[in-house]
């Protein structure tokens, strides 16, 4: 070969090796890997996890080149190793679709125990493909009632006979020890457990956890849930101690107004099963049995949820959780089977913690006793640090408002004594919180403390407890009083989401009512990340379903008197509705179809020609009612029948989603027939209520659940609007048709109205209870003022979220994020902005990823900031004549039948600016 030649290969094999470097260049091009993976109901990398059938959900990342979706694949297996290439359990190979949540596991069947490894891999709207997501990994719980081979195990508590404060039969709390020895080193330790009561547990003396009242609050007589920590840190080689005390809590505590259910209950116990895999690769099982001891001589006098805990330091027992602790004088503990009729699953939702601190802003002295000002309504329980004298008690009571000379007021604890003691056992400062109890107040009035001393706030710090959750969601804007309420809403969110939803939690009560529950469902949606949540209550809802159908008033039902409520049972079809559609996730409805179908069968039950006489509590806390009834003026067969109506078009629209079409096609000639009735019962030919007294919650069911044909429809807005115009614009509904009120209204078009009720500052208002010092959502309209006190009335709870229902129509119309499609796949930006409003805005994780829309008002220029997650689309809505805006691939312009401009955009931040 000739020079020229030599040269000509050379220059076409260089030519080769750069067109092949450019091309796997390009082939090597990666867009970023999927984020924030999570399995169910959002939970992340979980222990003793519930769900054997769990769906899997991720993030595409925020980035230039990632819009949309258009394929994934997810690959599981039973070790890390195995992936991404070799998984063992599922690979669902390449998927073309843009679905990133909820993508159900169909690979083989989980086990108890099983350790699972999974990731994700996604393609963009362009076909790139993004490299394999983090390895995320959850562990099952014990899934059977036959993984156990623990006992239940306790003291025979009653035998000591001491009686509470209604003639009840206190158990002390127990404190139940276990010794043992390995010769093996620990590779692995997984602790299950679980109390009929509430417990704590320490290993070796380390505290296991900072868990608050374990295992939780469910049906018990239906279901137990069971705890699972990993304690392979606390484990040593040699003589190791478990350690645990048990209390009466929720299941064996005063609960509720039956006092044949609590007036002498069965006595607290646990079931603990520690399994152990040792380096060698052998296993062990430390099991709850009759090798254990227990003693109540212990410093816990007494704990129960309604009264307070009392608290002997001088009955303390040093390194009781340790191996050289001697309990020759304990007792040996009573063992009982596992029963088959009770099942025993892993919790489903996060426990309690303490989640925030709160200090003190003010000591006031009245009457010889100080009190502490939190200046904020709040749920848990005080950490004391607190000087003392030996041999003196200090006495620790709660308020959440002082009268208004100042006094400690109680009254609305009613049989709550809701007071704590604590006994010293020496000279100095205490440091000490209750364990087994939690209260709700803003007040707290120490006595008995070394008088020597003057107090100051740094004694006593708030601990405010719920079930961990996040935040998920936020609201502010340009008024203070709005803001305030935000706060407020988010405040009565925080106290009453412990374990399940509470209607107050401070008096005698705190149970699962239904209706509070499903009037602040959307709003706590928004605000916090408690699908978990939701999800688990309403499998409570399931197991206490009447045979008949019928829902209990509370859930779990602890007043056993068979009653049921319209507006109270629908929870069952309401709830799991609204969290579908902020959620997306169609498990909800098929978990809870069947229950639906039966309350509404329940409800047709309870009819004569499709007319309700279920009644009940009707249009609760009505203010200014006529008949001076707290179930206000709304009639109870209205009601009724509204509320049949609605949940048999729920179930309806329920088996639409799940490809139920017969089901579907049943309850929605069932939707009509009873709308029809509705119509022909309780409305003229006007449109007018006739018959049973003309309200403002008469007119806002009629129409929020569409039971008025068209010709009437018109007129009975009209009429509504009479009825406000004739409480001077005022609301005039109680907890069932006041979530309505911002609905109807917006779409009524009347937007300056609902502004004019929310920004009311008189009775009855949200801003009347903000003037009178509110930090919480109160249960009555006007349950205090700062000029008379406590309203008279038996009931007042000044920590009741229902009314807090309004946030719904804040976060979606003020700040102006709603899902247009389920799961917020679709979102609308709509703004309302109205005097006296400058600026608002609004974020919210969204199961894609987190939205934001910002807008202000400046010299009569309307600016709004969007932020829209990737794999959604959003349509702007813009108010008043909005700058020129070009079409261009992420922002279309769309017809418009208001003339308002409406854009469809695509992910990603934008500005908009209109002339109002």
């Amino acid at each position: 070969m000739n020079i020229q030649s030599k040269q000509k290969t050379l220059l076409l094999t260089l030519l080769c090796i750069v067109f092949l470097s450019f091309i796997s260049c390009e082939e090597k091009k990666t867009i970023e890997k999927a984020n924030d993976l999570t399995v169910s109901e959002g939970f992340k990398n979980p222990l003793g996890f519930y769900d054997a059938n769990p769906t899997f959900s991720w993030k595409l990342p925020v980035a230039e080149d990632v819009k949309h979706q258009s394929a994934f694949q997810i690959v599981v297996a039973s070790s890390e190793d195995l992936l991404p290439d070799n998984a063992d359990l599922w690979d669902s190979g390449k998927q073309m679709t843009d679905q990133s949540v909820w993508i159900k596991y169909e690979g083989k069947p989980l086990q108890s125990r099983q350790k699972v490894y999974w990731q994700v891999k996604y393609w963009n709207q362009d076909e790139d493909a993004s490299p394999w997501s983090a390895i995320n990994h959850f562990e099952l719980g014990l899934l059977n009632n036959s993984d156990w081979k623990a006992k239940w195990i306790g003291l025979d508590t009653k035998k000591e006979k001491v009686l509470g404060s209604q003639d009840n039969i206190i158990h002390r709390p127990q404190y139940l020890r276990k010794g043992f020895e390995l010769s093996n080193d620990v590779a692995s330790a997984r602790l299950y457990i679980t109390a009929k009561g509430v417990f704590d547990l320490a290993i070796n003396g380390e505290d296991v956890s900072d868990d608050v009242m374990p295992p939780g609050y469910t049906p018990y007589q239906e279901r137990i849930e069971t705890i699972t920590y990993d304690v392979t840190n606390l484990i040593e080689s040699g003589q190791n101690t478990i350690g645990v005390e048990v209390a009466s809590g929720w299941h064996s505590g005063r609960l509720g107004w039956m006092e044949s259910y609590w007036s002498d209950t069965e006595t607290p116990k646990i079931l603990c099963q520690l399994e152990l895999t040792m380096q060698d690769g052998s296993k062990e099982t430390i099991i709850s049995d009759e090798s254990w001891k227990g003693t109540t001589n212990g410093p816990i006098r007494l704990s129960e949820i309604y009264d307070g805990e009392t608290y002997d330091a001088n009955l303390e027992m040093l390194g009781w959780t340790t191996n050289n602790f001697n309990d020759k004088d304990w007792e040996t503990v009573n063992t009982f089977p596992i029963s088959k009729d009770i099942r025993l699953e892993p919790k489903r939702h996060t426990t309690v913690k303490s989640k925030i601190e709160l200090a003190a802003k003010e000591v006031i002295e009245k009457d010889g006793a100080f009190i502490f000002d939190f200046q904020q309504n709040m749920v848990g329980v005080p950490l004391l640090k607190v000087p003392m004298k030996k041999g003196e008690t200090l006495k620790i009571r709660f308020a959440e408002k002082l009268s208004p000379d100042g006094s400690f007021y109680t009254k609305n604890y009613r049989t709550a004594l809701s007071t704590n003691y604590y006994t010293a056992s020496k000279d100095g400062v205490i440091e000490w919180m209750p364990k087994f109890t939690f209260h709700g107040f803003q007040y707290i009035e120490l006595s008995g403390f070394d008088t020597s001393k003057t107090p100051s706030i740094d004694w006593v710090t708030g601990l405010v407890q719920y079930s961990d959750f996040e935040e998920n969601g936020t609201f502010t804007s340009s008024h203070e009083k709005l803001n305030q309420l935000q706060s407020n809403i988010v405040w009565g969110l925080r106290g009453n989401f412990f374990d399940i939803p509470t209607d107050c939690p401070q008096r005698d009560e705190r149970m699962g009512w239904t209706a509070d529950a499903q009037v602040f469902g959307p709003t706590s949606i928004f605000n916090a990340d408690v699908y978990k949540f939701w999800a688990s209550w309403l499998q409570s809802v399931r197991e206490s379903q009447y045979e008949d159908g019928g829902i209990p008033w509370v859930v779990p039902d602890v007043l056993f008197n068979n009653k049921v409520s319209a507006g109270w049972g629908d929870a069952c079809a309401i709830i799991p509705w609204d969290i579908y559609n902020r959620t997306g996730d169609k498990r909800i409805l098929e978990e809870n179809f069947e229950t639906m179908k039966g309350w509404v069968a329940y409800h047709e039950a309870t009819t004569k020609n499709y007319i309700s006489s279920m009644g009940f509590f009707a249009d609760w806390l009505q203010p200014l009612p006529k008949n001076g009834d707290n179930r206000g003026d709304t009639s109870k067969s209205l009601i009724g029948t509204a509320f049949f109506a609605h949940s048999a078009k729920l179930t309806a629209q329920t088996a639409e989603v799940l490809g139920e079409k017969e089901e579907q096609a049943k309850y929605e000639a069932l939707f009509k027939t009873v709308a029809d009735a509705f119509e022909n019962e309780f409305f003229d030919e006007t449109g007018k209520v006739k018959g049973v007294e003309e309200t403002q919650t008469s007119y806002l069911l009629a129409l929020a659940y569409d039971l008025l044909s068209e010709g009437k429809q018109a007129n009975a807005k009209k009429y509504l609007l009479e009825k406000i115009a004739e409480a001077d614009n005022h609301l005039r509904t109680g907890f069932l048709g006041t979530p309505l009120l911002s609905e109807i209204l917006d779409e009524m078009g009347e937007i300056d109205l609902m502004y004019k009720l929310l920004f009311n500052e008189t009775y009855p208002s949200w801003f009347y209870s903000i003037n009178q010092g509110a930090t919480t959502i109160w249960e009555r309209w006007n349950s205090y003022s700062k000029a008379e006190g406590f309203n008279p009335q038996k009931m007042n709870s000044l920590n009741h979220y229902a009314y807090g229902a309004i946030g719904e129509w804040m976060y979606e119309r003020i700040g102006a994020i709603a899902p247009l499609e389920p799961g917020y796949k679709a979102i609308r930006i709509a703004p309302e902005p109205k005097s006296p409003l400058t600026s608002a805005s609004a974020e919210l994780n969204t199961p894609y990823g987190k939205v934001a829309s910002s807008w202000k008002i400046n010299e009569g220029t309307f600016t709004l900031n969007v932020t829209i997650p990737p794999n959604t689309t959003a349509k702007v809505i813009l108010p008043g004549t909005a700058e020129s805006i070009e079409d261009t691939n992420d922002i279309k312009s769309m017809s418009s039948d208001t003339g308002d401009t409406e854009l469809l955009v695509q992910p990603g931040t934008y500005t908009f600016k209109s002339k109002l």
